[in-house]
């Protein structure tokens, strides 16, 4: 399944203010959020909190996540993927969709197992599909308010 608007990549690392700083020296940063958050989230082993330092850097309109797991036993689907040293390496893609309640009712269908879900009801929710077999990584899904998406940094 593949839907919705691609907006971003995302890479996991063990230092993310190493990649934000190589960003920063090799690309055209049109903006650049930086945050340490606990978050709840749902796995199919169980739902737990866990904390991610993230950078979300817009070149263009196309957003790169930057993600450093932290504490949580939620955030395995990161950590197992992490490269030895503290370079960054690819994770997913994400795609906007405009109706969460239509996606998730085509997810139900679909052969893509849901592998991770999180976000705030009414405000921002995402899960992410296993097309590893398909595509090679995951597939993140989300929607959120247009406050919210400008917030972000969208246009």
């Amino acid at each position: 399944m593949l839907t919705g608007r691609h907006y971003q990549n995302a890479y996991v690392t063990r230092d993310v203010d190493k990649a934000v700083a190589a960003f920063r020296e090799n690309a055209e940063i049109r903006k650049l959020i930086e945050v340490e958050v606990p978050v709840q989230l749902w796995t199919p082993e169980g739902e737990g909190q866990g904390v991610q330092k993230l950078a979300f850097v817009w070149i263009g309109d196309l957003q790169v996540e930057l993600i450093q797991p932290g504490a949580g036993d939620v955030l395995a689907l990161y950590r197992d993927a992490l490269p030895e040293g503290d370079e960054v390496k690819f994770h997913h893609i994400c795609q906007l969709v405009d109706d969460w309640e239509a996606f998730m009712a085509k997810v139900d269908q679909e052969k893509f197992p849901v592998v991770l879900r999180g976000g705030t009801p009414g405000m921002l929710e995402f899960c992410y599909l296993d097309t590893r077999d398909w595509l090679g990584h995951y597939t993140e899904y989300c929607w959120m308010v247009p406050q919210r998406w400008a917030g972000m940094g969208g246009r």
